[in-house]
């Protein structure tokens, strides 16, 4: 029987799901995982804030108690991590976030980590979570698109922002691989990839691809 994960978008954005939606599809190639990827319709228009990011704890609660009998492993897909260990306390099956994920996968793909945020506000969030990790040490630098949200939809200035800022991050701060810290950067992972020349991480997938090993593996939390 498939095993099933559920991507949350804790955001409101339709657009943003859709885009998390396309990104899941080599995942769904033998058809062994079923992958689901929703919108958590009582959230902000974007997570651009501390405040943004607390306000979905509690909706992305009571959507995990829902759902948890129909999931094998949850991905909370904001790079905020929101509500990750709330939402782990209340299921022993895996919860993944996509800035932690991103981050580790990062760590096996180069020395030197850039991040790209979307605005110049998130930053401080950012970085204070990397302390957290203990990680501060491997970044090279977080540079912001200074794009919110809603903004991303138009895909050609996205990208053109992105080479920009990506090319700065590796030629002037030497990173030598770039983590994409928006779930809603997803679709344009593979082109800047193969644009600028060194590995980009979409956190989202490095979610998924490390809750499909867990559920595979059954690994599961210490109590």
């Amino acid at each position: 029987m498939p095993q099933r994960i559920l991507v949350i978008n804790p955001n409101s954005s339709d657009a943003v799901t859709r885009g998390l939606d396309i990104a899941m599809q080599g995942f769904r190639a033998e058809g062994s995982v079923l992958i689901d990827c929703v919108t958590l319709k009582d959230g902000p228009a974007g997570i651009e804030t501390q405040q943004h990011a607390d306000s979905v704890v509690t909706p992305l609660l009571r959507l995990v108690d829902e759902c948890e009998p129909r999931y094998d492993a949850f991905v909370i897909a904001c790079y905020s991590d929101p509500g990750l260990h709330a939402v782990r306390e209340i299921t022993s099956k895996p919860v993944l976030g996509i800035a932690e994920c991103g981050l580790l996968t990062a760590l096996t793909l180069g020395q030197r980590i850039g991040v790209i945020a979307i605005l110049q506000k998130s930053i401080a969030r950012h970085l204070r979570y990397l302390g957290a990790m203990g990680l501060t040490s491997r970044l090279a630098a977080e540079l912001p698109l200074n794009m919110g949200v809603a903004e991303l939809s138009d895909q050609e200035r996205t990208f053109g922002r992105l080479v920009e800022v990506a090319r700065e991050l590796r030629e002037r701060h030497a990173a030598d691989v770039i983590v994409l810290g928006c779930a809603g950067l997803t679709s344009q992972r593979a082109r800047l990839q193969a644009t600028i020349g060194v590995p980009v991480v979409d956190p989202a997938q490095a979610a998924v691809a490390m809750a499909i090993g867990r559920v595979m593996l059954d690994w599961t939390r210490a109590a």
